[in-house]
């Protein structure tokens, strides 16, 4: 279990994660304002 530990590329994992979280703050910041009738 340990060996699997270490030969994950967490470099890759966080790159993906952030861009996950990236592509999904949009549609949120978008949704937000629309559920605020665009009033910041």
């Amino acid at each position: 279990m340990f060996e699997a530990l270490g030969n994950i590329n967490w470099e890759v994992i966080f790159q993906l994660t952030s861009v996950a979280l990236i592509m999904l703050s949009g549609p949120i910041v978008i949704f937000v304002l629309a559920f605020r009738n665009g009033d910041l």
